[in-house]
């Protein structure tokens, strides 16, 4: 007699607690993008910091457009059983990740090279938008070009570096909440190496994602 074993309820779940974990990752980041549009769209007092977005709000409103589709949408992108069940949807998805995902790449880095640098920011962290915002759009093209080639192990690789990158706002917002409760704003500097980290966490445990053993999925037994 073939018993089969099927996945236990856990499984189901971590097919959907991966997606809800990434996007409440993306909610600070995403609910400040949208609060900005709407200042933008109304109307708000005109000050250093906003001056920027204030004379040349499309870069800007394309980047919050882009990384919004490319946040909520792809973090269900991390569901084994979405991408099982729905192969057709995963791929549909992914053309219109790949957009959303060069698109806010690439307004970053016009923003990072032609806006002024403001004084709450620094050279460094130009320095680092422009190298992580080079960096997602490399490994965008990288993940097209490997699913060409039918990698599909490559392609899975470059798009969770992608995606990495481009939920660094959210472990960003993490990172800086502690610092100013307790010590208020930090000054550039350091503000730079925190942001910078949150970059690199987020990397590190793609990494760690892409370079672990695979699990062996449930089989058939007999009796």
């Amino acid at each position: 007699m073939n018993i089969i074993v099927k996945p236990v309820s856990a499984t189901v779940t971590a097919d959907w607690l991966v997606p809800v974990a990434l996007i409440a990752l993306a909610f600070i980041p995403l609910a400040a993008g949208a609060f900005r549009v709407t200042t933008l769209v109304g109307g708000t007092p005109v000050t250093a910091n906003n001056l920027r977005f204030v004379t040349s709000p499309i870069p800007v409103l394309l980047h919050i457009a882009s990384v919004t589709i490319y946040s909520l949408l792809g973090a269900f992108q991390f569901s084994a059983g979405l991408r099982r069940r729905w192969p057709g949807w995963h791929r549909a998805a992914g053309r219109i990740l790949f957009g959303a995902g060069l698109v806010a790449a690439l307004s970053g880095l016009w923003m990072a090279s032609f806006y002024a640098i403001v004084p709450a920011d620094s050279p460094l962290l130009h320095a680092l938008r422009l190298f992580f915002g080079a960096a997602m759009a490399v490994s965008l093209v990288l993940g097209l070009v490997a699913i060409r080639r039918r990698n599909i192990g490559q392609h899975q690789a470059w798009m969770r570096r992608a995606y990495a990158i481009g939920l660094g706002a959210g472990t960003q917002a993490l990172i800086l909440i502690v610092p100013e409760v307790l010590f208020g704003k930090p000054d550039p500097d350091r503000l730079a190496l925190l942001m910078g980290a949150a970059w690199v966490i987020n990397l590190v445990v793609a990494e760690w994602l892409i370079r672990r053993p695979s699990r062996p999925r449930s089989r058939a037994v007999s009796a």
